[in-house]
């Protein structure tokens, strides 16, 4: 039996140690109690309904023509969500989802029209460099959150997330990817700190306006989201374009702002790192990481809401594992929705691809279909707040 080693998290501020046990297989022993594990069933749902709300997918389009491939996504393979993009990365092209406040909020709800049930429109809303809503489309100016966190001034936070907020609202928006609780551990890290997408270094910093963003955001009906989970402050690569470690300068303060937002009740997703941290998982990046989801997030910081992926068409993930091999790792890892931007590469066909794979994997018996209904309870129940405001 292979040797326990125990890495000490923190100790006096509420977490335990998470016991880390050396791995080398598929699908690791934590992984396949999680792929397997008994939860009370949704019967009156189908698996291909429960199924299509763990994808959620970027598409081409600045309104719905009747062959855009997104509609069959969401009628016939019921896909949970889609986000939208102001640029097209593929064929580099400015022509994507974003022309104007009046045409957004037109193609917001003709998607939620052709939806049979609540469907999360979502976009990258963290203000400043990533903005998907831009003033040249019309929309209004925004800042960093570096700016917010360098300033400190939870007023002028607040205003900026409210401005945000009524912007998205207005468009049809329901669901911001963001705040970053990432910390800015490395101010030259190519992915985060380098964009300005920090607060701060320092977590209560970091933990105080995300607050308010979420605040602001319940406010107004919209869901948001902290990332990433377990922390890609301290990187010196970006995860978009390859594998990236952040073994040797990870540091458990990253995980402050989760703990204390997840214990306040103000988290209503969290977004995964496609990083590796051999700290948590000697063999699996957090994404694919049981240790790091159903271990870490979830046992020792008591989060029970949706955990969202990074994009998985991310070069971290895809140059290292097989689509279908990220896909089952993901889910037995505990994410809930799978995340396609379909904005690296772009594929028509990649939310039936992941839909079919879990469909086949239950068919199998290699994926309970009690470890989707536990995935399909956390989103009915998130959709649940859809235009709700606060927990």
């Amino acid at each position: 039996m292979a040797t326990r080693r125990e890495f000490l998290i923190r100790s006096g501020k509420g977490l335990a140690s998470l016991a880390l046990l050396p791995g080398g297989t598929l699908f690791p022993e934590s992984v396949q109690g999680s792929l397997t594990s008994k939860t009370p069933a949704s019967a009156a749902v189908s698996l291909n309904d429960k199924i299509g709300q763990m994808v959620l997918v970027g598409f081409r389009g600045m309104k719905l023509d009747p062959g855009n491939p997104i509609l069959a996504d969401i009628r016939e393979r019921r896909v949970g969500g889609v986000v939208l993009f102001d640029y097209d990365v593929p064929s580099q092209s400015p022509v994507r989802n974003i022309e104007s406040p009046s045409q957004v909020r037109d193609l917001a709800a003709a998607l939620k029209e052709a939806s049979a049930s609540p469907l999360l429109v979502a976009v990258d809303q963290e203000g400043g460099k990533v903005s998907r809503l831009k003033e040249k489309f019309g929309f209004p100016a925004t800042v960093s959150q570096q700016f917010l966190g360098t300033s400190d001034d939870i007023a002028a936070t607040r205003k900026s997330a409210e401005e945000t907020a009524n912007t998205l609202a207005e468009c049809g928006f329901n669901i911001n990817f963001s705040p970053v609780v990432d910390l800015n551990i490395n101010p030259e890290n190519p992915v985060i700190g380098g964009r300005e997408r920090s607060f701060s270094a320092d977590p209560a910093v970091v933990t105080k306006h995300a607050i308010e963003i979420i605040k602001a955001h319940h406010a107004r009906g919209i869901l948001t989201t902290l990332k990433h989970f377990p922390g890609h402050g301290s990187s010196k690569n970006d995860s978009h374009l390859g594998f990236v470690d952040v073994t040797e300068t990870w540091s458990p303060t990253e995980l402050e702002p989760y703990e204390k937002i997840i214990a306040a009740g103000l988290s209503d997703m969290v977004m995964t790192a496609h990083i590796f941290n051999s700290k948590l998982d000697t063999c699996l990046p957090a994404t694919l990481s049981g240790r790091t989801i159903d271990g870490l997030l979830r046992d020792e910081l008591r989060f029970d809401g949706v955990v969202i992926s990074d994009d998985m068409q991310m070069k971290a993930i895809s140059a290292g594992y097989g689509f279908e091999e990220a896909v089952l790792l993901a889910v037995g890892a505990g994410v809930d929705i799978l995340a396609f931007a379909n904005n690296s590469v772009f594929d028509p066909d990649v939310a039936a691809s992941a839909i079919g794979i879990l469909r086949k994997a239950v068919q199998d018996g290699k994926v309970g279909e009690e470890r989707i209904d536990r995935s399909y309870a956390r989103i009915t129940r998130l959709k649940s707040r859809l235009g709700k405001g606060a927990i």
